[in-house]
């Protein structure tokens, strides 16, 4: 039985790709000597958001998430981020690989609301693995499935997900609305002759809650 161990060696934006997308590093080392073939690897990644700490500002703009700061010892939980998959080459021992992370700047979408609201430090992941393993030895190939309870664990600086964001979305952000709510900001922007959305939400806003949001 092969036995793996997975090591994340870095986490960048992935420059070429047409979405927001990062590619994280992994270095997988096999113990046995056993000649790999293939891997088809998943990966789930979790934010783990109890453990680092939190500037004032950014305890505010995390409340819709976990609450008031004083209920966090109950509300500060493992966040999903996403899940994804990749094929490994054939190797023995070791190999480096990268895994494609997918990442959205919906604000609906739990991750993507708490790593906008960070301003600095960094955020705690958890990659857990599972997947299929193709060995090949003299008799032939061998089929293997990877144990749940490989993972590992590495601390993203936040701002390689801001770097990816600002080249994909430059000073801009999204949000998801009822189509009759959109028809009805678009008619008012028609009737208006008002050129581009921020002028109608900068219309509706009060001017005193523009100023503080600044």
């Amino acid at each position: 039985m092969s036995e793996f161990a997975f090591t994340v060696l870095d986490v960048k934006p992935e420059p070429y790709a047409a979405a927001p997308n990062l590619a994280v590093r992994l270095h997988i080392t096999e113990a046995t000597g056993a000649r790999i073939h293939a891997i088809a690897l998943r990966c789930q990644v979790r934010i783990e958001p109890q453990r680092r700490s939190y500037e004032p500002a950014e305890k505010t703009d995390l409340a819709d998430l976990f609450g008031v700061a004083s209920r966090w010892g109950e509300t500060l939980k493992p966040l999903l981020w996403t899940q994804t998959s990749v094929m490994v080459p054939g190797f023995t021992e070791a190999v480096d690989v990268d895994l494609p992370l997918p990442c959205t700047y919906d604000f609906e979408v739990a991750a993507a609301k708490y790593l906008q609201a960070l301003g600095n430090g960094e955020v705690p992941l958890s990659l857990q693995f599972s997947g299929t393993v193709f060995t090949r030895g003299e008799s032939g190939f061998g089929v293997e499935q990877i144990p749940w309870h490989l993972e590992a664990r590495y601390r993203m600086p936040i701002r390689v997900w801001h770097e990816l964001m600002d080249a994909h979305f430059p000073n801009s952000g999204w949000i998801r609305l009822d189509r009759e709510t959109l028809r009805r900001l678009g008619r008012y922007r028609t009737e208006r002759g008002l050129i581009g959305w921020d002028r109608v939400f900068a219309e509706l806003l009060p001017a005193e809650e523009l100023e503080a949001s600044r």
